[in-house]
């Protein structure tokens, strides 16, 4: 702890030296290099070992985060006056028994045998006929209902996999970017939702194979041995789903839809075609008898927030965040995943911003809306403290002007040959052709605030959009994204991808500090900016964006 006060301590003395009024925001400049540095080679060091979830080094991050927040006067905004925020992270293990029988295939069968527990799933048998419901997508946004007026009440769905429109670039449901409507554990809510007992998922055939080893896919899911690193899911999410689910195969879905008439690739072309879902249909003949048991358990994350209120009373109750996360990927024995651009950079960003509001603060300046300052956790386990905040926010998201979320801004974007799955999408680029190159994900969903991230470019800057409808689902893929489908106008700062990226190599002797600090000065000019103005920007409706 006595590293972590003097890291706080010399910090805020240089803040107080640093900085002077500008024409444009003001203390914009005792954002420096040498401070973001500082902290960076700190929250990256080999002693916080990667920052893994739940760990006792993300927690001592947390910590100095919060005493740098209380240090700078900043106010709390998490729970009870404080600056956290905590949640429930949910983790899971297979218990016993847990068996399927289906019309059609011979006897009982146990996990890996043509099926395998969802994780998600309530421990629970049910029994019952089996109704075909297309994607078991339901989005409102779009009008679209893969149940409509059918009745499953006291049945099974049978649900493919993924959503309509999954390689189109024109798809209403995001382009090539996967909705949030298709997520399994969204499907399983809607199921439950309409009377549903439980649901059953299975490939979308008409679009890819059939998993090749069931054995090895339910090993996969359900490894003898605990992950290094956990799977999670948000204990708020997981706690709604009281019906059993599974993932079974293509012979044992075929099975089920047999006395239909069609085939499981007629029916799968068919929910593809259905431009406002399909609808349920019954299957003849078809009745399941699932076992699944699974235990859930349970370990706190934590939000660091704190915020400077607004000074204008017809605005003060509108709010700006500026967020980043700042967890990574931990260490295996003496390999530390040190995440220092991903997403060290952001949250020291992030810090830097909030140094530079407190330097106003004390001179008598704030902005006319709220502003406040998020770090968030476990987004490297799937967004999950920025989605947890969305469900419980500080301020009611209808008053949340815009999300400036900063995920690695700290590197070139550098995309090499034969790159593999981890750059999917992403097309052969070196690092000296992204030397100044900023992207902006969000931009077609807010074309309002992307503006005003251009005007406020007076940095230098190389701003690229050129994301948001890509393969490589890099839109959803940080803290932005659960603000974007919840009605917030949200952008990400991020400089791209590199080999380093989620490898050990990520460190801070690898940062391109100048550039990152003008990227920070930026989003402290960006929220200025919006946080001043007279208007808030506006977020484009689903089904009515331009596809880029």
């Amino acid at each position: 702890m006595s590293r972590v006060h003097s890291s706080v301590g010399t910090v805020v003395a240089t803040l107080l030296l640093t900085g002077c009024m500008d024409t444009g925001a003001p203390f914009n400049d005792s954002i420096t290099e040498s401070n973001l540095s500082d902290d960076l080679h700190f929250l990256a060091s080999p002693e916080m070992r990667g920052r893994l979830v739940g760990s006792p080094e993300l927690a001592t991050a947390s910590e100095w985060i919060a005493e740098r927040f209380e240090m700078l006067g900043l106010e709390p905004a998490g729970d009870d006056g404080s600056y956290y925020q905590d949640f429930d992270l949910a983790w899971f293990r297979l218990g016993a028994p847990n068996l399927l029988q289906v019309t059609g295939a011979e006897g009982a069968r146990q996990p890996g045998e043509g099926w395998t527990p969802i994780n998600f799933s309530a421990t629970k048998t049910a029994t019952g006929p089996v109704a075909f419901v297309g994607f078991g997508i339901v989005e409102p946004r779009l009008g679209y209902d893969d149940y409509r007026d059918g009745d499953v009440r006291g049945k099974f769905v049978l649900v493919l996999e993924r959503e309509p429109g999954v390689t189109d670039p024109s798809s209403p449901f995001d382009g090539v970017v996967t909705a949030e409507a298709s997520r399994t554990w969204r499907k399983a809510l809607s199921a439950q939702e309409r009377g549903a007992i439980g649901i059953l998922f299975v490939r979308d055939v008409h679009n890819r194979p059939e998993t090749g080893d069931w054995q090895q896919s339910h090993r996969g899911s359900w490894p003898e041995e605990p992950r290094r690193v956990e799977r999670f899911l948000l204990g708020a999410w997981v706690q709604d789903i009281t019906i059993p689910a599974a993932q079974i195969s293509v012979e044992l879905a075929e099975a089920l839809v047999n006395g239909s008439g069609r085939t499981l690739e007629e029916l799968s072309v068919a929910s593809e075609a259905a431009g406002e879902g399909l609808g349920a249909i019954a299957l003849p003949g078809a009745e399941t008898s699932l076992t699944v048991a699974v235990e859930r358990h349970i370990i706190t994350g934590r939000n660091v927030l704190a915020m400077v209120e607004g000074s204008d009373t017809d605005l003060r109750d509108e709010v700006v965040i500026i967020g980043a996360h700042h967890d990574h990927d931990g260490a295996d024995g003496e390999t530390v995943f040190a995440g220092a651009d991903d997403d060290g950079s952001g949250t020291v960003g992030v810090m830097g911003i909030a140094g530079a509001y407190a330097r106003a603060m004390e001179a008598g300046e704030r902005p006319r809306r709220s502003v406040i300052f998020a770090i968030w956790d476990a987004e490297e386990r799937g967004l999950l403290g920025a989605w947890y905040y969305t469900l419980r926010p500080l301020f009611p998201l209808q008053s949340t002007v815009a999300k400036l979320n900063l995920d690695m801004i700290g590197r070139h974007q550098e995309v090499p040959e034969d790159s593999g799955g981890r750059f999917r999408g992403l097309e052969v680029q070196s690092a000296e052709s992204n030397s100044n190159a900023t992207n902006i994900l969000g931009y077609s969903r807010t074309p309002d605030l992307t503006a005003q991230i251009t005007e406020a470019n007076t940095f230098g800057l190389e701003l690229r959009m050129r994301y948001d409808n890509n393969e490589s689902n890099l839109l959803r893929r940080s803290d932005h994204w659960p603000f974007l489908q919840n009605g917030v106008p949200a952008v990400w700062f991020h400089t791209g991808l590199h080999p380093d990226y989620h490898r050990a190599g990520d460190t801070p002797d690898r940062i391109e500090y100048e550039k990152m600090t003008r990227i920070v000065r930026l989003v402290h000019q960006t929220s200025w900016n919006v946080a001043q103005a007279d208007t808030r920007p506006s977020l484009q409706e689903m089904g009515s964006r331009p596809r880029s």
